[in-house]
């Protein structure tokens, strides 16, 4: 090998996305292991470096090719110790995971938040791909993100700088989020708040839509339908799409008004909808920033999907480790 790889690791509730990266952010050789979150997740650091491992010796290669390992994992860290404060759906609190990786693998690691890998990742070889200020904004079961100013992650002073989703949006009475405030942006943008949104106004008005027949036999639906709904101008979901739109184009301009970003890149899978969802936030966003900042930014979806991760991780490395 002649020249250093990097190891981008996405940790995940269900799999763990890993890949060897050259310094130009070229996937090498990409692969999957299961999250095994038995005995409170402590085995991950082990099952990461053993894999790391096995695809170097199948690969014909030498680990003291490689950089070092940038990883992403949900939950907030401690950039002092590369420790995760909380990662529920691992089973993690205060967990070592810097610590632990580097005993079992031998090299450097750095740790971040999974949301800002994806940020980085999009902003070094995706839709962000040359802008330093960028907002990413990811969309899926919660709303996540990252923000970038001069090329890097705004984190805080605690870790909680980026946290899109807790955006408060409905300011009284709002539905009850996950992180035990009220009308976060969250409970209206994922896909959980969308199929909310759409359960309630099916059950408001007796309006006639494609969605009912599925909510009557199933006493759900899903965000996806939702979303294919609208692209048909079915009227509920049209009006679903509309609040959800909304509130995503108030809180972005908010964030944009007071960051003044060249990009704003949605992702995750809500994202998926495409124009569907794009247009109508650009309008609201149109609304609500200050002309100059409206002037600056672009609005676009992610275009990195499931290797923005790894490949933010592979960034992480690249700048805090060569």
């Amino acid at each position: 090998m002649e020249n250093k790889w990097l190891v981008g690791v996405d940790i995940g509730g269900t799999t763990i996305k890993m890949a060897f990266l050259s310094e130009d952010g070229e996937i090498i050789f990409k692969w999957e292991i299961d999250t095994d979150t038995s005995q409170n997740g402590k085995q991950i650091p082990s099952d990461i470096a053993r894999s790391i491992d096995q695809k170097l010796d199948e690969l014909n290669q030498s680990k003291s090719n490689l950089i070092g390992i940038g990883i992403g994992a949900p939950g907030p860290v401690n950039f002092a110790t590369g420790a995760i404060e909380v990662a529920v759906n691992l089973g993690w609190k205060n967990f070592p995971l810097k610590e632990f990786l580097e005993k079992e693998s031998g090299l450097p690691v750095v740790v971040d938040n999974d949301a800002n890998l994806a940020a980085l990742g999009e902003m070094w070889t995706g839709a962000g791909e040359g802008a330093n200020d960028l907002i990413f904004v990811t969309l899926g079961t919660g709303v996540g993100g990252g923000v970038i100013s001069n090329g890097r992650i705004v984190h805080g002073k605690n870790g909680a700088g980026g946290e899109v989703g807790h955006i408060t949006s409905i300011i009284e009475g709002g539905a009850r989020c996950n992180c035990g405030k009220n009308g976060c942006l969250e409970t209206i943008a994922s896909a959980t708040g969308i199929v909310r949104l759409a359960i309630e106004e099916l059950e408001r008005v007796d309006a006639t839509s494609q969605l009912r027949a599925y909510y009557e036999k199933h006493k759900t639906v899903t965000a996806k339908l939702v979303l294919d709904a609208a692209k048909e101008d079915d009227e509920i979901a049209k009006q679903v799409i509309g609040k959800v739109t909304l509130y995503l184009g108030l809180a972005l301009a908010n964030l944009a008004n007071g960051l003044n970003p060249e990009k704003i890149v949605i992702g995750g899978g809500v994202s998926r909808a495409g124009d569907t969802l794009l247009t109508p936030i650009a309008e609201q966003f149109a609304r609500f920033a200050f002309p100059k900042v409206l002037e600056a930014a672009e609005l676009t979806i992610a275009t990195l999907g499931n290797d923005a991760g790894v490949i933010g991780g592979a960034w992480l490395a690249k700048t805090k480790l060569s």
